[in-house]
């Protein structure tokens, strides 16, 4: 609902990684906003894979906790940057699309 306020489009969510892989793969949109903590593989390993694809939407990584415990990994994972859970907001998202 925070993002939709801010006027963008929720057009698909997933529980896991592995869904949320297929999900991205699947409904193709121009930002996947991806938890960095989900129950199976973590987001890191998800973002790496959606952004394998030929034509990979934006990824932007998030968690309560801080960009710092996780050092080079957002980088590595081919993610756009990342925002922290306690900062989420359309224009902080904007901030990091191209």
């Amino acid at each position: 609902m925070l993002l939709e306020s801010d006027g963008f489009e929720v057009v698909g969510e997933a529980a896991t990684g592995e869904e949320g892989v297929d999900v991205a793969l699947e409904l193709r949109p121009d930002l996947v906003l991806l938890d960095v903590n989900l129950p199976d593989i973590d987001g890191f390993e998800v973002a790496t894979r959606i952004t394998a694809d030929p034509k990979p939407p934006n990824v932007i990584l998030t968690s309560s906790r801080d960009s710092t415990d996780f050092g080079p990994l957002v980088e590595k994972s081919g993610a756009l940057g990342f925002v922290p859970k306690s900062e989420l907001s359309g224009s902080a998202l904007e901030e990091l699309l191209p």
